[in-house]
């Protein structure tokens, strides 16, 4: 009989893949369900980009490009580094790539070996340790404290990392609790890794999208710091499946050489449309998203205070508040399709993200507009109060 690799048992479905089946049921029944479980706002890709894809499909621009990617679109990234943050970055080092997710990926092929160990915080963003199992690698969840903004706490590093540690992986905005690095902690952490002989990842796909804190990009901290980032959340071309990375001029040579065999290129189309993406008009457009995505975190943030549900942590950017619900239940994931089941409020437990205290987390996506977050903060008020 045949069987699957081992590595499939090793990786653990999404919780909220039971809520999002129960969801779309409701909705395929006729219910009004409120979805603020998915990482995807309702907003399209500007219509300048569609514009500019469309016009690749008619001038037949639908071939392979370079495994990393077309030299326009690398060189617009490395002017968008330039012009917005200050920092140069040789578009050489630059890979485009089919999505973040392909940028992942190559980094796991690339810095991590069989048997290794790579630290993240605990609660993340719960794909990143499969792609490390991928290659035969795992993550080393590190229990990080709301009282620290849930940064991994770098003064007893020494307490996580040992020969075995390949290097360590944050992120910023954060994704489950929208938390925000500052500059000064991630140049901290990059001569904490430096000196154990790891590599640091910083994961910037929500660059941008930041309401307080610091708008920065870790390239500004050391040219040998990988940094990934994508189109799909500022410039909200989930779908295009585009991202891109940046590499120490080192590594440029081993990276290409896995873009050729792992993807062979990112999507013709979706990187013509992308270079249209830079210019002024449609980052005016994204501009003006990212302050709709402002009031909608005044709005919930303001809700969930009146509600007495605590916030984890200030979230500063992305699109996702990280709420302890411990006040009102002791299974997080029970009461997400409890309120689900009576109520049609879609939201992400907790244990998605991560192990310490899950059970306490729910993670609330603003991506519907304000008066669709009203009537979900209603519904959970009576899912609250019912006897």
């Amino acid at each position: 009989m045949q069987k699957l690799a081992n590595r499939v048992a090793d990786i653990a479905p999404f919780q909220v893949m039971a809520v999002m089946e129960r969801a779309k049921r409701y909705q395929g029944l006729g219910e009004d369900v409120i979805h603020l479980e998915v990482g995807e706002p309702d907003f399209v890709a500007p219509e300048a980009v569609n514009r500019a894809g469309e016009a690749a499909i008619a001038a037949g621009k639908t071939g392979y490009t370079s495994a990393a990617g077309l030299p326009e679109l690398r060189q617009a990234i490395s002017r968008f580094y330039q012009q917005r943050y200050g920092v140069e970055v040789a578009a050489e080092r630059i890979l485009v790539t089919p999505g973040a997710s392909g940028a992942l990926l190559l980094l796991s092929s690339l810095m991590v070996n069989s048997g290794q160990e790579v630290l993240m915080p605990d609660p993340c963003y719960p794909c990143n340790r499969n792609f490390l199992a991928q290659v035969g690698a795992k993550a080393r969840m590190v229990p990080c404290r709301t009282e620290d903004n849930f940064e991994i706490p770098l003064a007893n590093l020494n307490d996580h990392w040992d020969d075995n540690t390949a290097g360590m992986w944050l992120a910023s905005p954060a994704n489950p609790t929208g938390s925000v690095l500052s500059q000064a902690y991630v140049a901290q952490a990059w001569e904490a890794v430096s000196q154990r002989g790891g590599h640091l990842l910083v994961d910037e796909i929500y660059q941008g999208l930041v309401f307080d804190g610091e708008d920065f990009t870790a390239l500004s901290a050391s040219d040998d710091i990988f940094v990934i980032n994508s189109f799909s959340k500022y410039f909200a071309m989930t779908g295009w499946r585009l991202g891109w990375i940046v590499v120490p001029e080192w590594a440029i040579e081993g990276a290409t050489k896995l873009a050729q065999n792992l993807f062979i290129s990112a999507p013709a189309v979706s990187q013509y449309a992308a270079i249209r993406a830079f210019e002024d008009d449609v980052l005016a457009e994204c501009e003006g998203r990212r302050a709709t995505l402002a009031k909608r975190r005044e709005t919930l943030i303001a809700g969930l205070n009146k509600l007495g549900l605590p916030i984890a942590s200030e979230p500063q950017g992305a699109f996702y508040v990280y709420v302890d619900v411990s006040g009102v239940t002791d299974n997080a994931m029970a009461w997400c399709l409890g309120l689900l089941d009576e109520y049609y409020v879609a939201l992400t437990p907790g244990a998605d993200f991560g192990a310490r205290d899950a059970h306490k987390y729910v993670r609330f996506a603003y991506t519907c507009d304000c008066e669709r977050l009203e009537v979900a903060l209603d519904r959970i008020a009576q899912f609250i109060a019912r006897p």
